[in-house]
């Protein structure tokens, strides 16, 4: 499958599979453009991915919402900074900041809640990227409350990390689309699925499946792939 489908894919609101590399985490990701989240995507994001359910941006426009890195909150706390400073061993620091709900949801944990977090998350957004920047600050932080059940992940661009979040980014960005993905691996059982169990899913479902280095490859010349 070449970039070219999965970003039209993107653009339908249909989901893709993303695979990172066989040197890094050697994972697939179902991931969807946060525009087309639904009810149905987040029953499908945890039925047939099983992984964490993530909602991730750029760093650039988390900073200005007033988001902070995980691993640096954590390390507030002296007792706690030892775990923050470990790293897991593709080495990477990790792309969390911090869980939210939306003020709107019952208890944030069901299909339609978290689906509803993830709406509120794009409109912020789409907000931000359309210039309010001042409109996306304001209503992230009187909407929403943490710790909740979506993590926030940012990208740093693929500069500096080429995690699934900076791949999904950069895949977004590719599409013309919003900086607004949600993903969760895909997990088999005991362990994460394979990437040859991944291609005959992505053949079965019909689900378009792009490795990183196809996304790489596709971003040269492509600034927008590359910064935070």
């Amino acid at each position: 499958m070449t970039v070219d489908g999965a970003l039209e894919a993107l653009r339908s609101g249909r989901p893709v599979f993303i695979y990172d590399s066989a040197s890094r985490e050697s994972e697939v990701d179902l991931v969807y453009h946060a525009s087309s989240v639904g009810p149905d995507a987040i029953y499908s994001l945890r039925t047939r991915a099983g992984g964490l359910i993530c909602f991730a941006t750029r760093w650039s426009i988390a900073r200005s919402l007033g988001l902070v890195w995980g691993d640096e909150l954590i390390s507030t706390v002296p007792e706690l900074r030892p775990l923050a400073m470990r790293r897991l061993g593709y080495g990477d620091r990790p792309a969390f900041t911090i869980w939210v709900n939306h003020m709107s949801v019952r208890t944030g944990i069901s299909d339609e809640d978290r689906s509803k977090t993830v709406r509120e998350l794009f409109d912020v957004v789409r907000m931000h990227v359309r210039g309010d920047v001042e409109g996306a600050r304001r209503k992230f932080l009187d909407e929403f409350q943490a710790p909740g059940h979506v993590p926030v992940l940012a990208s740093r661009g693929l500069k500096q990390r080429r995690g699934h979040t900076e791949l999904s980014i950069a895949l977004a960005s590719l599409a013309g689309l919003e900086p607004a993905v949600v993903f969760a691996e895909m997990l088999d059982y005991g362990t994460s699925l394979n990437l040859d169990k991944a291609v005959e899913l992505s053949k079965s479902w019909g689900v378009a499946l792009v490795s990183g280095d196809e996304i790489l490859e596709a971003c040269r010349g492509h600034e927008v792939c590359w910064s935070d």
